[in-house]
């Protein structure tokens, strides 16, 4: 295993210069940039500037890993469900474009406090994944759900979305949630989902109520050598602050 950064919400207002700075110098190996952010990697942008990207990754010590988007499949309207698979083929585009691997989307909720009954939104989240995975082997791009959401963010929802998607491109981001756990910890949830298991998103390591050294020991149990992707807050000191991350994280995976 790795330790890579999500820029959501350290590094939300950082060039993709400053990110690969800030990442080589701390010992963070690759990173996922999320949309929306000052880094300005969005399907909008044109050749020129996805060549250029690229080229400052793979002149670097730091990996572009995917592209963090927010694009979900939950809504009751259908041309709004469409609209997201069709930019999530966008994301898979400017992936394949700038080097990432992955292009990480979500479910966001179950829709049962509005009369939809929860079989039908998780179902329609799966098939709405069918195409994106399809679209996405023609690049050779992986799709990561995350275990996100009202309701979705439990591994027994994410697990069904799973079996329905069916798809070889298709995985799951674990996202080290509070939901995982049962009675204190977080073994049968992660046997849920350890067949999907893609990419890992991690939290404040110091967090006593999340038992990140048994999920260190589970995903080095499966033999997975991706990486783990700090989600972490911004910082007045953030190279200090990844110095200190990095130190725990080696500790916590000894």
């Amino acid at each position: 295993m790795k330790l890579g950064l999500v820029t959501y919400n350290l590094a939300r207002n950082w060039s993709v210069e400053k990110i690969i700075e800030l990442c080589g110098k701390t010992g963070f190996e690759a990173v996922e940039l999320r949309t929306t952010h000052a880094h300005g990697v969005e399907p909008t942008i044109g050749p020129e500037e996805r060549r250029r990207v690229r080229e400052l990754f793979e002149s670097s010590p730091v990996r572009l890993l995917s592209l963090g988007t927010a694009c979900e499949y939950h809504s009751p309207d259908r041309a709004e469900v469409q609209r997201n698979i069709e930019l999530t083929k966008a994301f898979v585009k400017l992936a394949y474009d700038v080097g990432a691997l992955g292009v990480k989307v979500r479910p966001n909720r179950l829709m049962e406090d509005r009369g939809i009954p929860r079989e039908k939104t998780l179902r329609q989240i799966g098939e709405a994944l069918k195409p994106c995975g399809d679209y996405a082997r023609e690049y050779g791009v992986e799709i990561w759900v995350e275990v996100h959401g009202y309701g979705t963010s439990d591994p027994v929802c994410m697990r069904r979305i799973m079996e329905i998607a069916d798809h070889p491109q298709v995985g799951v981001c674990w996202n080290s949630n509070p939901t995982d756990l049962i009675d204190g910890s977080i073994r049968e949830s992660f046997e849920m989902l350890k067949d999907w298991i893609r990419s890992v998103h991690i939290h404040e390591l110091y967090d006593k109520n999340y038992p990140y050294r048994e999920l260190f020991d589970l995903l080095k149990s499966i033999g997975y050598d991706r990486y783990c992707l700090a989600e972490i807050p911004e910082s007045a000191e953030p190279e200090r602050l990844m110095r200190y991350y990095r130190a725990l994280w080696e500790e916590l995976t000894r």
